[in-house]
């Protein structure tokens, strides 16, 4: 995992305690019921929903170690107001073009409707983070070399 702060809105943070919540209880309990259901139809070596359901069983158990991990190595709470784009922070950022779009700085599990998401660890992220209004952030992505002007800065309050 990484070693980048993880920040998490009170609001992510509930809904990932919830999900977490629900695979460790439900989600376990449904799936030893299609195992036991899958290996009710017999040989195990050649039933295709017996491999099915470990599967799922799999990426479920996969999926509850990464939400424990997050849990439990995460900051909950507001972005400093000092002015610097840093995790947490709410970015107005204009292209070369001259179009303007709100960014969350901050990990997936923060997506907020409204606002496009630029991971602290992707190209864009990395290059904000640190910047100040009216400055020009050049950065490299899959698709070339891009440059943004930060036009504004304030924390994630939602």
């Amino acid at each position: 995992m990484s070693t980048t702060e993880t920040w998490l809105t009170p609001a992510a943070h509930r809904k990932l305690q919830e999900e977490y919540g629900m695979l460790t209880t439900v989600g376990r309990t449904h799936i030893a019921e299609r195992l036991a259901e899958a290996r009710s139809h017999g040989d195990i070596r050649e039933n295709a929903d017996y491999d099915a359901a470990k599967t799922e069983q799999g990426l479920m158990e996969a999926r509850i170690r990464k939400l424990r991990h997050l849990l439990d190595n995460s900051t909950v709470g507001e972005a400093a107001s000092d002015g610097t784009v840093q995790i947490g922070s709410i970015v107005r950022l204009m292209d070369e073009d001259g179009s303007e779009d709100d960014y969350l700085i901050a990990i997936p599990e923060n997506r907020v409707p409204g606002f496009l998401l630029a991971s602290p660890e992707g190209p864009l992220g990395t290059a904000l983070v640190g910047a100040v209004v009216g400055d020009d952030v050049t950065y490299d992505a899959p698709g070339g070399k891009f440059t943004v002007t930060v036009l504004a800065v304030r924390p994630y309050d939602g």
